[in-house]
């Protein structure tokens, strides 16, 4: 059996007409006015012609990341195991702008109360940012958002079980563990606290940072020959190595 007759031409070309002039309408709109000319259409069909402009795109999370990167600190917590098979909890703070490593802690029993004391270290009266990006976790509970709000920093939460939304602290961490935690067996806090503090001073003072056009954190000024031998310095126990040139 014949199926249903197509639109003529000349209804198609007004459906597009019409939605190109009216970005604003939805096809119901267009359906309604169709009608008052006499045409009755479904608003399937309507949907079918219809020109869907698009919309100027909404900044992105990518571009709030760019923009505010000078007034933004993220802020994360990874876990390590030990020898004796405990959960120790890190938490790392992190500025954007220079990929530093404001503050870290390690602890056992990660609540509101100890994370709010942590903002305390980490942000003196002088140093504290416009924006701190953080991810859902319980751990950030209301003494914790009080503490921030105090301080006149304003939250930015990522969206449910999306890590990607706070890449940089999930680059620092991904970094630790692949150049540092999974060489080392753990043994306890104070250990961890110690390899950790090792591993920054690395990282602030020599790692260089693709993000910084090859600098580090801790600006590195260039090195010429004439200042004297290359020489090789162990790093974090010998698992890293920086260069520097020194006189005879």
């Amino acid at each position: 059996m014949p199926g249903r007759p197509g639109l003529v031409k000349e209804i198609k070309d007004l459906i597009r007409k019409i939605s190109t002039a009216n970005p604003t309408w939805g096809s119901p709109r267009i359906v309604g006015e169709l009608g008052k000319l006499g045409i009755e259409l479904s608003k399937s069909t309507v949907e079918k012609y219809m020109v869907r402009v698009r919309k100027p795109p909404s900044p992105t999370w990518k571009s709030f990341l760019k923009n505010h990167v000078k007034d933004l600190v993220s802020i994360d917590f990874f876990v390590v195991p030990t020898l004796r098979f405990k959960i120790l909890f890190v938490l790392v703070v992190l500025a954007h702008d220079r990929r530093r490593v404001v503050h870290f802690n390690v602890t056992e029993h990660p609540i509101a109360q100890w994370t709010a004391q942590q903002m305390v270290e980490a942000f003196p009266w002088n140093a504290r940012p416009r924006y701190l990006l953080r991810d859902r976790d319980a751990v950030y509970g209301q003494e914790f958002r009080d503490r921030v709000k105090h301080f006149g920093i304003d939250e930015v939460i990522t969206a449910p079980r999306s890590p990607w939304q706070n890449p940089y602290a999930e680059r620092l961490i991904g970094s630790i563990r692949r150049e540092c935690l999974d060489h080392v067996i753990v043994l306890n806090e104070r250990h961890l606290k110690r390899i950790l503090s090792d591993y920054f001073g690395y990282y602030h003072r020599w790692r260089t940072h693709l993000s910084l056009t090859m600098d580090c954190p801790e600006p590195r000024f260039i090195q010429f020959p004439e200042s004297g031998k290359v020489v090789e310095v162990r790093e974090v126990n010998g698992l890293h190595h920086h260069y520097e040139r020194r006189a005879a």
